[in-house]
């Protein structure tokens, strides 16, 4: 499956973004999917994940409340909602695709990244 990552940018401290992430490729319902982000100098963290369904939803404890992940299994797109964003958001922000959720960043198969600046 081939994923491409967009809608990332330079935002203020307490803004909304949405990332989405299009797959092309095999059937798109039986991925599950995730977001990852990677900030200067450090390792590539878990953001969030969504079961092949769609039904389950995982999100890391430093955006829980803030960010929401989607799948649309019709368009092919899983979207990463954004909301009152901090500096410490910054980062490029990966989606991925593999066969089971983890917070591991060992999935099969990712996207090229999408810069994510938030400014205080």
């Amino acid at each position: 499956v081939q994923l491409q990552a967009s809608g990332g940018g330079l935002v203020q401290v307490g803004d909304s973004l949405r990332l989405s992430c299009a797959a092309s490729g095999r059937t798109f319902s039986s991925y599950a999917m995730g977001w990852f982000r990677q900030a200067p100098g450090k390792e590539r963290e878990f953001v969030a994940a969504i079961s092949r369904s769609g039904d389950g939803t995982y999100t890391a404890d430093s955006v829980k409340g803030r960010f929401t992940i989607s799948k649309d299994n019709v368009k092919n797109t899983v979207s990463l909602q954004m909301n009152s964003l901090k500096p410490e958001d910054t980062a490029v922000y990966y989606c991925a695709a593999d066969d089971r959720v983890t917070v591991k960043s060992d999935w099969h198969y990712w996207g090229q990244g999408t810069l994510v600046t938030v400014s205080s």
